[in-house]
């Protein structure tokens, strides 16, 4: 309900302008359900109803829904998934929150409801994982959105061989790129992936711990410390025969305007010039530079569900499988 602590006033402002998302009064509650008032007045309320169970040690539930890339959710149907998320787990007649979140690109919602009802039942805990994996899934269903791979474990054996994204890697994968485009030496590569909320860590390998202490090698989203040291060479070697090649062009046009050639003496000059053997290797030098820089920065397009055809084929087959009662 309340911003991030680690961030003073002036520095959520500064991240809102960058993320061009919202970290200063970043939460809203969107519904309600049997309690009322502000973080303090909601505590006691949850506190008092959970005395009316001695045996419950944890007596809240927590649970966050968030959308897939791409997907577009109004708030009406945020407020329908946290209360399908209550009905679910049992608490519908419990005190619940919906809170939405906005500081990230896929905006969320959190559920935190009371296990302990008003006549001091418990809703069971049990099989949490699984159960809201199999919401998950309703939900894609119910409003259309991108079916989602679940987690490993509640898959069948034919499934969980499929591709799947991970989200943190590929924003760090994207983040590699972005950076390695715009540095030209290790140091400032490494001074943007920290303003990024990276720390790097560099030894016979690379890894980067991100903000939310996750570390993740830079093997892993193709960027090994070799590939990283490689594209820096590259465009060093680019950016010298670059500048030695301008160089060449200044001092043929300097000596040109000092012999006070005509415009078409300078013309057959510049095209006689560029005929040179050793001037044509510095070009093709480039291009292929060029080229190879571009390869090993290539974007990659990730679409962030599963392809409909694999989950066709996985399910047939599971079918196919299925015993005969």
């Amino acid at each position: 309900m309340e911003d991030k602590i680690d961030l003073s006033e002036e520095q959520k402002i500064l991240k809102s302008l960058k993320d061009q998302l919202q970290h200063k009064d970043r939460a809203e509650i969107l519904e309600f359900n049997k309690c009322f008032g502000d973080l303090g007045e909601l505590t006691s309320q949850f506190l008092d109803v959970a005395k009316l169970s001695k045996r419950v040690e944890k007596p809240v539930f927590h649970f966050s829904l968030r959308p897939a890339p791409g997907d577009k959710v109004s708030r009406d149907q945020l407020i329908e998934m946290g209360k399908e998320c209550a009905r679910q787990f049992g608490v519908t007649d419990n005190q619940y929150l919906i809170i939405l979140h906005k500081d990230t690109n896929e905006p969320h919602i959190h559920i935190v409801a009371n296990r302990v009802g008003f006549d001091g039942k418990v809703a069971k805990d049990n099989h949490s994982y699984r159960k809201m994996d199999s919401l998950c899934r309703q939900l894609e269903k119910q409003f259309q959105l991108k079916e989602v791979l679940s987690a490993r474990r509640f898959l069948p054996e034919e499934l969980r061989h499929l591709p799947r994204l991970d989200s943190r890697k590929e924003k760090l994968k994207t983040d590699i790129r972005d950076t390695l485009k715009q540095v030209n030496t290790f140091q400032q590569f490494e001074e943007r992936m920290k303003s990024l909320g990276y720390a790097v860590l560099k030894g016979r390998g690379i890894s980067f711990i991100d903000d939310k202490k996750v570390k993740i090698k830079g093997s892993e989203v193709g960027f090994s410390l070799a590939k990283i040291e490689k594209i820096l060479q590259l465009k060093h070697d680019l950016e010298l025969k670059q500048e030695k090649q301008r160089i060449r062009e200044i001092t043929l046009q300097r000596d040109m305007d000092k012999r006070g050639h005509t415009p078409v003496q300078k013309l057959l000059l510049k095209t006689a010039h560029s005929d040179r053997q050793e001037d044509f290797e510095v070009l093709e030098l480039i291009k292929q530079l060029d080229k190879l820089l571009n390869d090993l920065l290539k974007s990659e397009y990730v679409d962030q569900s599963v392809s409909p055809e694999l989950l066709k084929e996985a399910r047939h087959k599971r079918k196919r499988h299925k015993p005969s009662l």
